[in-house]
């Protein structure tokens, strides 16, 4: 794993303005040997996540791994069933509360969720770093995806089914929510896909495959607008550090299955759900902060807009070095070489 305060690259998708204007400020690959525990927690407990889950959240469900089909080092968050602590299956839930947060900005991840039919429950989504003091839905919270729900289910669509969600309010029986749920043209499980949120003080929107297909529109998008209860001010709530989570629920309110013999998902073994790598990407505007102190290797950040011509030198010597090699626009960093796209090379 590499935590970078400067550009690796900007992705290529400089054809449009969604790609124009970002610097990454930091890269999770999970390519070391065990999970940094310094930027991550591992989640330990079985209290069903306010939803009626089934499973309880352990250690030995999160791991990191290859993930067989592409060789790519991963993340590895698997559901099994067993009995364990007095529940009925186990799984992941990893978050980056008081240890990685973000404030504005776009944030992409490269995911390949399990196939979901029945009763899986993958999710990548954030809440305001502020919960240990306000507790939940005060910190407000971002789901930028959700697989798995219940309305799917009957129509046979759970590969192509799936939400962008936002919450926030004064108590739990007292929520305001904004949810956008679609059936995809294509499937979103069992193969790796990108998922980008773009976070601004003035809006959300979220998207789907965006590197391959820049037409889509977002599938989720809302405006934050102020509010005269300081509770549902959306403004303000969405406008300060969110902490990342990346979570495998089984069962509860979502796939609305609450009995473990229900989850035919686990029937055959276990699911995995594998996760390639992270990006948070800023543009350098006053109202966006990043807090990452274990990051290494920090330097100041460097503003870009658009690709910057790359050098004819093969040597790969050199800091965030751009060269040409075999007609591929390569990015050393550190250790590690880089496609334009963020793909590791050596």
């Amino acid at each position: 794993m590499k935590h970078f305060y400067s550009l690796l690259f900007v992705v290529a998708l400089a054809l449009n303005s969604f790609a124009q204007e970002y610097t990454l400020v930091w890269n999770e690959d999970f390519t070391d040997a065990s999970l940094d525990q310094a930027v991550w927690n591992i989640e330990v407990n079985g209290d069903g996540g306010g939803n009626n889950e089934l499973q309880y959240y352990c250690e030995k469900a999160v791991t990191l791994g290859v993930e067989p089909e592409t060789g790519k080092q991963c993340l590895i968050l698997t559901a099994t069933k067993e009995n364990y602590m007095g529940k009925k299956c186990t799984s992941g839930r990893v978050n980056t509360k008081n240890k990685m947060t973000y404030t504005f900005g776009r944030i992409d991840a490269r995911i390949k969720f399990p196939k979901t039919a029945n009763g899986l429950w993958p999710a990548f989504w954030q809440m305001g770093n502020n919960y240990d003091q306000v507790g939940w839905p005060r910190c407000g919270e971002t789901d930028i995806i959700e697989l798995g729900h219940q309305n799917a289910f009957s129509k046979g669509t759970q590969d192509r089914y799936f939400n962008g969600a936002m919450h926030v309010g004064r108590q739990w029986d007292a929520v305001w929510s904004e949810a956008k749920s679609v059936t995809w043209d294509y499937s979103v499980e069992d193969t790796f896909h990108i998922v980008t949120m773009i976070w601004t003080p003035n809006s959300i929107e979220m998207y789907m495959d965006k590197d391959a297909h820049p037409e889509k529109e977002p599938y989720f998008k809302a405006k934050l607008e102020p509010n005269d209860d300081e509770w549902y001010n959306r403004q303000v709530i969405f406008g300060k550090p969110n902490f990342v989570i990346a979570n495998l629920a089984v069962g509860g309110n979502f796939p609305g299955i609450w009995d473990i013999n229900g989850i035919s998902a686990l029937s055959e073994g276990p699911r995995k759900m594998y996760i390639d790598w992270i990006r948070i990407y800023q543009q350098g505007t006053a109202s966006e902060t990043f807090v990452c102190p274990s990051a290494s290797d920090p330097i100041e950040p460097e503003k870009v807009s658009g690709l910057e011509q790359p050098t004819s030198d093969s040597s790969l010597k050199g800091r965030g070095e751009k060269v040409l090699r075999d007609g591929q626009i390569l990015i050393r960093r550190g250790e590690h070489v880089y496609t334009i796209t963020g793909q590791i090379v050596q």
